[in-house]
């Protein structure tokens, strides 16, 4: 009976090595076990006979399942190793055919590395690998000895890398900066605070970065991978899964072309983001221009994004201001029943769609995102210009006609990518239309057939669809020759909910808010940004009275030009987007470029709506010589606001920032007693009021001066100013009296211009006698003054 004891003795190893994973001791102990019982069967009763040989069964069945298992496992390790070996192969070939010959050393060198290193039992792997590393060793063994050069990126080899990466004024192929190339260091320090984005640094993307390293000893793993998961997704959450564990051949993009129709949204709350993924996606096919996998790295040799079996991908997207770089792995949320709990591909071995959510949720703060719009999330995407154009039929400036035109003719042009969303719909509503309340639907194109004005959607759910006019369920609209002219039979498509449909125009405006637009940047052939902090304690909170000391930029056109200005706020935390109370807008004023400081006195050129999105446009159609001055405003402001200001222009313009004089003085004094005097209508008791002398030094050209008096809002305050005496008695004095003009509540000003050096003398006063409180007077100049209270 040593057999059965021994067979007893393996079979306990065997069990205990299964549990702890050392497969090879385990197979052998469940073999060894199974040997020895079946020994022992010969001489034990035939009653036990039957339970050994079932055990002899059961050990050999799990030993070749898990023989199987470990084999299964090599092979495809050894896939990966290949797939590894062919990737750093291409990219060394790329690096050498664009004479980049120190990176094609190092890149051939790792392939040979890397092919040494793996051990299979495969003989056709083998021969592969052999294959591999000859080719890579005699074309390394051919470039030793070349003189080495600066590294370029192996994406993109036209873009020569300096010795000291530049931060410059970013531009393309198409648009040409207008202005000074280089940042200023306060641009730049705004451009630094924030790059930190939700607990990430996301940095400006710049040219050294085309040579970012993609290849890797162990698989890629971004310390911020793991992101944090919505409430729907932790119920299914089971683990984190890379391509090649769900995939048996993962690809970055299969096919010439990334389909829009494959797109599909799960359980994360970005029907906006999905929605601009499908319509960037049909307008690559549509006009073969690749403006969203443009932006996936790595790349091959034709610049098309490649799946990378090191697992590291970098992603370039619009960001506070500037292209930014965020980098990422390609480790997936993936439920217990089986399936990826974030936006896929319905094709199984492609990722695009996956992976740019992935980055662009980290840039968010997690997978439960609060949601934005496809304003913000297509710019981020593409960079083109972000428009929202509410849908309000009672509105009498609304012109549905027109805008169902710009739609029409410009999406077909090539020059608009544009979403719609529904607003708050009472459930019987939802239930009756198909339609989903607060949702953003893709707009994927948009016809106009014997009058009827048609658009057709796409749900990026990939299911639910309009149940009203011109829906597959609609058979009173669907004429013949409608069908034929839309290449749409209604009856096919009732057969397979995919989300599309088609939706007349007329229901559009009754269920549906706003059309998101951006709009092609290469529309333009000017561009000119500047970046900038608003900080909180400049200026009141509010701006209704005094925008003197907001930010204020003069817009100059050369010539006749279009001009859209984009205003961007940027944002670093998610909580931003919870519960957004930043109203920020564009005031712009036809008056040479002068500082404004009342907001409405006289009324702006262009008075810009105030909203909470991070983007607000302003167009100007600007004259030959035309100046305008351009006021950041604000509704509220509670906080230090940084932003960047764009200019778009079909003709080359100038955009310069107003500075403030660079000499301040600050007089406080009050209204007391005999003091408030009052306006001269009050002849007796106006000189009574306060009075300061301002002495204007020599000075090597005239002073220019801006005095600014606060006081009470519940009194119309004014300032006065008379020459008191000139130096030069050759030199004629620019005025006798000046003055603010009418009362007003609580803020005027009085500009003096070219003053010679002299004395003048100052009073400020309320409208009527008696009205007492403090004041703030400031003396703001380009030359310093001396200022002196007078009585």
């Amino acid at each position: 009976m040593s057999d059965f004891t021994n067979a007893t003795e393996a079979a306990s190893l065997a069990v205990r090595f299964d549990q702890t994973g050392q497969v090879d001791k385990a197979v052998e102990c469940y073999r060894t076990a199974a040997r020895l019982l079946d020994r022992v069967c010969d001489h034990v009763p035939p009653e036990k006979q039957i339970e050994i040989r079932k055990k002899v069964k059961e050990y050999l069945e799990r030993a070749t399942f898990l023989q199987e298992q470990k084999d299964r496992a090599q092979q495809a390790e050894s896939e990966r190793g290949m797939q590894q070996c062919y990737f750093l192969m291409q990219q060394a070939l790329d690096a050498d055919e664009a004479s980049l010959k120190d990176l094609a050393l190092q890149l051939y060198t790792q392939a040979v590395e890397l092919a040494v290193s793996m051990n299979t039992s495969d003989p056709d792997v083998k021969q592969k690998v052999k294959n591999v590393a000859a080719q890579a060793l005699d074309r390394a063994e051919e470039l030793k000895g070349i003189k080495k050069i600066s590294a370029l990126s192996i994406n993109e080899p036209e873009k020569p890398v300096s010795p000291r990466a530049q931060l410059q004024r970013e531009q393309s192929v198409h648009l040409k900066v207008t202005g000074k190339q280089v940042y200023t260091e306060e641009e730049k320090e705004v451009l630094r605070q924030t790059s930190n984005i939700n607990d990430n640094c996301f940095l400006p993307f710049m040219d050294v970065d085309y040579s970012e390293k993609f290849q890797y000893a162990l698989p890629f793993e971004d310390k911020a991978s793991k992101l944090k998961l919505s409430s729907k997704q932790e119920k299914e959450f089971d683990c984190w899964v890379r391509p090649h564990e769900v995939s048996v051949d993962p690809k970055m993009i299969v096919g010439e072309h990334v389909d829009c129709y494959s797109i599909k949204q799960t359980v994360v709350s970005d029907c906006s983001f999905v929605a601009s993924l499908a319509v960037s996606a049909l307008y690559e096919k549509r006009f073969n221009k690749k403006i969203i996998t443009s932006i996936i790295y790595p790349k091959n040799k034709n610049k098309v994004p490649v799946y990378n079996p090191f697992g590291k991908y970098m992603v370039k997207l619009h960001l506070n201001g500037v292209r930014r770089k965020v980098i990422i792995d390609d480790r997936l949320p993936y439920s217990k029943y089986g399936r990826l709990l974030c936006s896929y591909s319905s094709n199984k071995n492609e990722f695009w769609v996956s992976i740019l959510e992935k980055a662009y949720m980290k840039v968010m703060g997690g997978y439960d995102f609060p949601g934005s719009n496809s304003n913000i999330d297509l710019h981020a995407l593409t960079g083109w210009i972000p428009e929202r154009c509410a849908l309000r039929s009672n509105d009498a400036d609304f012109n549905a006609g027109a805008l169902y035109e710009t739609l029409r003719t410009r999406t077909a042009r090539g020059d608009l990518l544009a979403t719609a969303a529904t607003g708050a719909l009472a459930d019987s509503d939802a239930e009756r239309t198909g339609l989903v309340p607060s949702h953003a639907y893709a707009v994927l194109d948009v016809r106009c057939v014997n009058g009827v004005k048609l658009l057709k959607l796409k749900n990026p759910w990939s299911h639910l669809r309009w149940r009203g006019n011109y829906s597959e369920l609609d058979t009173a609209h669907w004429t013949g020759e409608l069908r034929r002219e839309l290449r749409y039979d209604p009856d096919s498509a009732a057969q397979y909910d995919n989300g599309v449909f088609w939706i007349d125009y007329a229901s559009i405006l009754k269920f549906f808010d706003v059309f998101y637009l951006n709009w092609n940047p290469e529309i333009f052939k000017y561009t000119f940004c500047i970046h900038q902090k608003w900080e909180a304690g400049t200026g009141p909170a509010k701006d209704a009275f005094n925008v003197g000391e907001n930010p204020q930029y003069v817009l100059r056109a050369r010539s006749p030009a279009a001009v859209w200005l984009l205003l961007t706020r940027h944002i670093t935390d998610i909580r931003d987007f919870r519960d957004n109370n930043e109203y920020i807008t564009l005031l712009v004023y036809k008056n040479n470029g002068r500082r404004v400081y009342y907001p409405y006195d006289p009324p702006p050129y262009i008075d810009g709506v105030r909203i909470n999105s991070p983007h607000y446009l302003c167009k100007v159609s600007a004259g030959e010589g035309d100046s305008f001055t351009l006021v950041v405003s604000q509704y509220e402001k509670s906080r230090t606001i940084l932003y960047t200001l764009r200019a778009f222009a079909t003709c080359p313009v100038a955009l310069d920032r107003l500075h403030h004089y660079p000499c301040t003085r600050t007089l406080r004094g009050e209204w007391s007693g005999r003091t408030a005097g009052g306006c001269e209508n009050h002849r007796g008791t106006y000189p009574n009021n306060p009075k300061f002398t301002v002495t204007v030094a020599e000075a090597r050209s005239p002073c220019d001066m801006v005095l600014e008096l606060k006081g009470p809002k519940q009194y119309q305050i004014g300032i006065d100013a008379r020459v008191e005496s000139i130096d030069d008695p050759t030199v004629t004095a620019p005025f006798l009296k000046e003055s603010s003009g009418p009362y007003r509540s609580g803020f005027v000003y009085l500009e003096l211009r070219n003053l010679p050096a002299g004395r003048y003398i100052i009073t400020v006063s309320t409208f009527y006698p008696a009205q007492e409180g403090p004041f703030f007077l400031e003396v703001k100049s380009t030359c310093e003054v001396s200022c002196e209270t007078r009585n």
